[in-house]
């Protein structure tokens, strides 16, 4: 529960430091004093927009920050150890704002988005404002509070995946379907493409070979009459040859290292030399063994490479990537062929996502239905209690598959009769603005006793409502306090006297400047502004009787 806010500088607040209890706490103040200001700065704390106009005119900043137990909100303590924040007894929210417009927020003293403030703040409070019961006419408002009452949290999840899943398949589907035409003839392309290709199947790297091997057929000739002057040179010309005068020169090193030792280095270069001239001589002889002049297979390769040299000119690519090229458009046909394979796949899934979908939808669906009829009942005894004892209230939930949302399929309509006789309506049709009014306080409490949420405002909701009713309101709100904390900002005594606590706000003039304080009310001090709340400005005795009936 919320245990102290702190404001400062904040509209019209220099400085209040505010401490909360358990149960109702009730806040009244004269028209324009500010009784809502505490509930606007507790909204920053719960990541509320805030602008340059929050701050105090002279102010370099505001800063505003609420203090909550743990005690009894394990969700809380989940969502900051999930999110890596200090977790303890108590949890601090504190947002600034400087005069430029900028906000900086706070949890436990540590910096964060404001996303997580929001996040955070939402486990902590909830805030129903005096204007709820209009947003009570729409359509979408209504399916909100009845899945808030039922909380199908885990049920709208489910149908929201769905609806997600299928929205994603079906734009798949929608895309491989525009593109259709395209690849029917880019499909046709190929083919053609990569069956010349694959007839003529030149393999990677094979180009490179057959142009080296086309190479040294075109000279063999020469390679012939090469290697036969190389053999002469290195051993077989009878007169002059290489491993002859090595032979003969090594001879004259021996002697030479003989008579110097320093000259062994030169006799053994000397013999590594003969031994190369010696294997030199072995591998041409072994080449020239080999050599073959075929003119058939020379051509076979001018053939070729006259063909590939054609191909890589059609396809704008260099003869040596042909066979890469051959192999994506290959590749790419394939996953061609596949899509249509891929078409009838994600037909299949569409009409499976959908039925998903479906089923999903409806099982929220009879939830609400179930859920419609308990909260019918409900509603019709809060607003029996509100002065409409011939009143009834009910919740119309049509299924229709035709509509398809992340919240489901449902049509929601709020309907309401207030005289005997008459049929139901919608709401908005048949609710005068107190009747609304009555209607709309009567869902919000039923709501939140529903709703997991430690701390609850009810921001000027007894709007519009008077007398008897307003006594029936004090007690409603008393008794939703009993289990949760209930901070109620009104202008009608008979709610103010249900509150375990009040406090009043002042607003009076200061050095020139306006200044908003709050203060808690012990019993007597009470009395009078419950006095005050029922008469005006002139308190008589009988007044001030009345103020001590209500605190009774």
């Amino acid at each position: 529960m919320l245990c102290q806010l702190s404001i400062n500088n904040f509209a019209i607040v220099r400085f209040l430091e505010l401490d909360f209890k358990a149960g109702m706490t009730s806040i009244t103040g004269e028209t324009g004093a500010g009784k809502s200001i505490a509930i606007d700065a507790l909204g920053l704390c719960l990541g509320n927009r805030a602008d340059a106009n929050t701050v105090r005119p002279g102010a370099n900043k505001a800063e505003v920050s609420a203090r909550f137990s743990l005690e009894d909100v394990p969700y809380a303590k989940r969502w900051l150890e999930d999110n890596d924040l200090d977790v303890d007894e108590e949890c601090i929210l504190r947002r600034t704002i400087s005069a430029d417009g900028r906000s900086r927020a706070y949890i436990n003293g540590n910096p964060v988005p404001l996303t997580q403030l929001k996040a955070l703040g939402q486990l902590f409070v909830g805030i129903h404002g005096q204007h709820a019961h209009h947003a009570m006419l729409r359509s979408e408002h209504q399916l909100t509070l009845l899945d808030s009452y039922a909380n199908h949290s885990i049920l709208i999840d489910n149908v929201s995946k769905s609806y997600q899943r299928c929205k994603l398949i079906e734009n798949e589907l929608k895309q491989l379907q525009l593109n259709q035409q395209e690849r029917i003839a880019r499909k046709q392309l190929l083919q053609y493409q990569v069956e010349e290709l694959d007839e003529f199947a030149l393999k990677p790297g094979e180009f490179e070979q057959i142009e080296q091997e086309h190479k040294r057929l075109a000279n063999g000739s020469d390679l012939i009459e090469n290697c036969q002057l190389t053999l002469q040179l290195l051993s077989e010309d009878d007169e002059h040859n290489i491993e002859s005068s090595l032979n003969r020169v090594i001879g004259f090193a021996d002697q030479l290292q003989s008579f110097d030792p320093a000259l062994q280095s030169v006799a053994n270069m000397l013999n590594e030399a003969l031994i190369q001239v010696q294997e030199s001589t072995s591998e041409v002889q072994d080449y020239l063994s080999k050599i073959e002049l075929d003119p058939e297979h020379f051509a076979f390769l001018e053939q070729r490479i006259s063909k590939a040299m054609q191909l890589a000119r059609k396809h704008h690519v260099q003869t040596e990537h042909l066979a890469e090229h051959h192999q994506a458009l290959a590749i790419e046909l394939k996953e061609l062929n596949n899509d249509a394979t891929r078409l009838d796949e994600i037909q299949q899934q569409v009409d499976d996502s959908k039925q998903a979908y479906i089923k999903s939808a409806q099982k929220l669906s009879q939830s609400r239905l179930r859920y419609a009829k308990e909260l019918n009942k409900l509603v019709t005894r809060s607003i029996h209690e509100l002065n409409m004892p011939k009143g009834k209230f009910s919740i119309e939930v049509n299924f229709n598959p035709d509509i398809q949302s992340v919240t489901g399929s449902d049509q929601v309509e709020f309907q309401v009769t207030t005289n005997p006789g008459q049929p139901l309506q919608p709401i908005a049709k048949v609710a005068s603005g107190g009747e609304l009014s009555r209607i709309g306080l009567g869902i919000q409490v039923i709501t939140a006793k529903k709703v997991a949420t430690p701390t609850l405002i009810f921001d000027e909701v007894d709007v519009g409502i008077s007398g008897p009713t307003a006594a029936v309101v004090g007690r409603m709100l008393r008794s939703l306090g009993e289990s949760t904390q209930v901070i109620c900002v009104t202008h009608l005594p008979q709610v103010a006297g249900n509150g375990h606590q009040h406090m009043l706000v002042n607003k009076f003039s200061k050095s020139g400047g306006t200044e908003t304080q709050m203060k808690p009310l012990d019993k007597e001090q009470r009395i009078s502004e419950l006095a005050r709340l029922l008469a005006g400005d002139v308190i008589t005795e009988n007044t001030l009787a009345n103020a001590r009936e209500l605190l009774q």
